[in-house]
């Protein structure tokens, strides 16, 4: 009977130590969860940051204001504007 103790008891142990393991494993993802979500909000707002940021630089209004502002860009005059009707590969020469 004293041999089936000290085998339960051996069990017993065993049992505990890996509840223990496994509370600490079970602790440890957790924290890097939180960790990860903390990152993907931060990702998040970046990104949204960044598309608000991609809307002012596109916006045509403003792209039109430096093209005139900065670059001194104006739109053709009616004589420079030309329409070409046709096939589009018949401006390539043929080798």
């Amino acid at each position: 009977m004293s041999r089936l103790n000290v085998v339960l008891a051996v069990v017993l142990v065993m049992c505990a130590l890996a509840v223990i393991q496994a509370q600490h494993r079970s602790r440890t993802y957790f924290v890097e969860l939180e960790r990860l979500k903390k990152e993907a909000r931060a990702l998040e707002e970046q990104w949204g940051r960044l598309q608000l940021e991609q809307s002012t630089w596109a916006n045509p209004a403003r792209v039109d204001t430096l093209a005139r502002t900065q670059l001194g860009l104006v739109p053709p005059t009616q004589e420079r504007i030309r329409v070409e009707t046709g096939r589009a590969e018949s401006w390539r020469s043929t080798p």
